[in-house]
């Protein structure tokens, strides 16, 4: 039998020209809409407090945002198999749209939360569609072409993101920011109408998502997040305990359970995966410190909504850099950088601690220089090993576990975020940030923040030396 010539590789016009050019902006658009939203409301968020109060929230905006978007993620497969792509993704952005308008209309906190919930919850729906879909719409030979549009909608969030979000609170009118969501979702429910399947999408098998242990995974931040709102120690101490507990309890019944959560070996340290896992938590936890730059520029130094947006926009083109340049390494050079990262983000953040309650540092252009680098170190540090600490958890997983391995990284991912902004909170709060509040409140709050947070990469450094060593590759299954 004569063998079929191979296929040369895809090209960047193929999945942009004709028919797939509206399926690639409906799926990368969903991506976008949820990155970008992420970026205006960091930027806003100053702003809003002016106006409707509830400074001692301030990271429940992330946090929520983030628990929802863990259960939107998850429910996505089950909505994709019971009503195909062109409804799943119809639902997901009238569930956006929704969050959106309740966020504009919001007069209080309380309400302002909730729309973020919402929005969450279908962001998270969008997010996980997007991926999902590709291998339904796109052929195979467009599959890596297709993952990289898609996954550089963050970059372009980092763009996008805080111009709208700055020009609209430099404005005067917020609430438009999230108006202007709206048309833009509009017009993407319009493409998906024309373009994406609408027939059933699988089978699933009779799979159903790990609803008990997702709920454990929100309980447990959300007794972190509680307690941050409470001046006294004790409490505070409290809920840090509680949610470390039901963490604890989700380590003992996953393993048990039907259908799991995280792969094999995910939680205990003396294996692969469990390190992997816990350097990425401690990576992550670092740079959700960027949650409150926006605030602490905009306070202790006077930036402009604009201006401070942008400025913390610096942290994640950090990481978008140093995934770039590191993707290409081998796998020494990928474990050099394994090593690297913790390292860069533990000095950059300590940087950050002493440079931010400092008002006159950032007055002077080599000051505020400084301040970049430090900002930009941050994620970094995170991108030089990100791609590596991926590929090596695909590698760690068990047969059979490849797919399960591969869709935790989101799950642990959106975890370490949520439970970091909800330790962030905490730790601001109870440092000063609402009482005694203002100037003074907020330097405080930045020292303390920054200085604990550079704990999380320094105990990420013994754990990437362990499994960067020559032996560590033999201890893989």
């Amino acid at each position: 039998m004569t063998a079929l010539p191979e296929q040369p590789p895809a090209r960047w016009s193929e999945l942009l020209s004709g028919g797939n050019t509206l399926r690639s902006i409906a799926l990368a658009g969903g991506v976008a809409l949820h990155a970008i939203n992420v970026y205006i409301v960091t930027t806003l968020l100053p702003t809003v407090i002016d106006e409707i109060g509830g400074l001692a929230f301030y990271a429940w905006n992330t946090t929520l945002f983030v628990v929802a978007s863990i259960i939107g993620s998850t429910l996505s497969t089950r909505l994709l198999a019971r009503v195909g792509p062109r409804v799943a993704y119809l639902l997901a952005l009238l569930v956006f749209a929704a969050g959106s308008i309740l966020c504009a209309q919001a007069s209080s906190m309380p309400m302002l939360l909730v729309g973020r919930s919402v929005q969450g919850l279908g962001g998270g729906i969008l997010f996980a569609l997007s991926y999902a879909l590709i291998h339904l719409v796109f052929e195979q030979r467009l599959w890596p072409r297709a993952m990289a549009l898609v996954s550089a909608m963050w970059g372009v969030a980092t763009l996008c993101g805080p111009a709208v979000g700055g020009v609209f609170a430099e404005g005067g009118h917020w609430r438009w920011a999230f108006w202007s969501l709206l048309p833009v979702t509009a017009l993407l429910a319009l493409i998906v109408c024309l373009r994406l399947p609408g027939r059933q999408a699988r089978d699933d098998n009779g799979a159903r998502p790990a609803y008990g242990l997702i709920a454990c995974l929100v309980a447990s931040v959300l007794a972190i997040c509680a307690a941050s709102l409470s001046e006294v120690l004790w409490i505070n101490l409290a809920g840090i305990v509680t949610g470390l507990a039901i963490a604890a309890l989700i380590a003992r019944l996953d393993p048990r359970a039907h259908h799991h959560l995280l792969p094999s070996g995910a939680y205990s340290l003396g294996q692969p995966m469990g390190a992997l896992f816990a350097i990425m938590c401690l990576l992550v936890a670092a740079i959700t410190t960027e949650i409150y730059v926006p605030y602490f520029l905009q306070r202790i130094h006077g930036f402009g909504p604009l201006a401070a947006g942008y400025l913390t926009a610096v942290m994640a083109a950090g990481w978008t850099l140093g995934a770039l340049t590191s993707a290409g390494r081998d796998r020494n050079g990928g474990a050099r950088q394994i090593r690297l990262g913790p390292l860069v983000v533990t000095v950059a953040l300590l940087a950050l601690a002493l440079l931010t309650p400092q008002p006159a540092w950032l007055a002077q252009a080599p000051g505020l220089a400084l301040y970049a680098v430090a900002l930009a170190g941050v994620g970094l540090g995170i991108g030089l090993g990100w791609p590596h600490l991926l590929t090596r958890v695909l590698q760690a997983a068990r047969p059979g576990e490849e797919n399960l391995a591969s869709a935790s990284i989101t799950t642990v991912q959106l975890y370490a975020t949520a439970l970091a902004a909800a330790l962030a909170g905490l730790v601001s709060n109870s440092a000063g940030l609402v009482e005694p509040g203002g100037v003074d409140g907020a330097r405080q709050a930045a020292a303390w923040l920054f200085a604990l947070f550079a704990c999380a990469p320094l105990l990420a450094i013994p754990l990437a030396l362990r499994i960067t060593r020559p032996s560590a590759r033999k201890e893989q299954p």
